[in-house]
């Protein structure tokens, strides 16, 4: 009996510890999927796979009108997200910017709506995104079509919201 009494206890402390850890498992599963999203990150699926960039963020009129202006590098796997507080037409030119770059413009869903490919640096003609667009994805030209990226492909950032086509949560 007193071995019994014994197994009894000790299979209610496995079995607390069991849920002690499954809670931390369960913890520990739902910071990663939070993880998944940061404010310095985009990443972008398509039929061709999957990509990732660390981001800086331009949401406000002085972030949007500096963008990348005078910078003679950009890391390959860096960007900028410009951000719009609803979508809107928008377009961009390559005024005072030194180093060529791709376009990936986004509906409010986070969705490729069109790419500008290997925008010329210093050119100031204007580059039209088209209408609906609530975010611009800068990169280092030629790197979208290498990667694949074009209409279609989706963009996971936290600025889509929980109606994202790919949402964070």
């Amino acid at each position: 009996m007193g071995k019994r009494a014994r197994s009894g206890r000790g299979l209610r402390k496995i079995a607390v510890r069991a849920a002690a850890a499954g809670l931390l498992v369960w913890a520990v599963a739902g910071a990663a999927r939070a993880a998944d999203c940061a404010e310095t990150r985009v990443d972008l699926r398509g039929d061709w796979g999957t990509a990732r960039f660390t981001v800086e963020i331009a949401d406000d009129e002085a972030e949007r009108a500096l963008g990348l202006m005078n910078r003679t590098h950009l890391a390959g796997s860096a960007g900028m997200l410009f951000v719009y507080p609803d979508p809107q037409p928008v377009a961009f030119w390559m005024e005072n910017t030194l180093i060529p770059l791709d376009m990936i413009f986004l509906d409010g869903a986070g969705r490729v709506k069109k790419v500008h490919a290997d925008a010329e640096p210093l050119d100031r003609r204007p580059i039209d995104g088209g209408p609906g667009i609530l975010a611009v994805l800068e990169i280092n030209g030629g790197l979208a079509g290498r990667l694949g990226i074009a209409p279609g492909t989706e963009l996971r950032h936290p600025a889509f919201g929980p109606d994202a086509a790919w949402p964070c949560d």
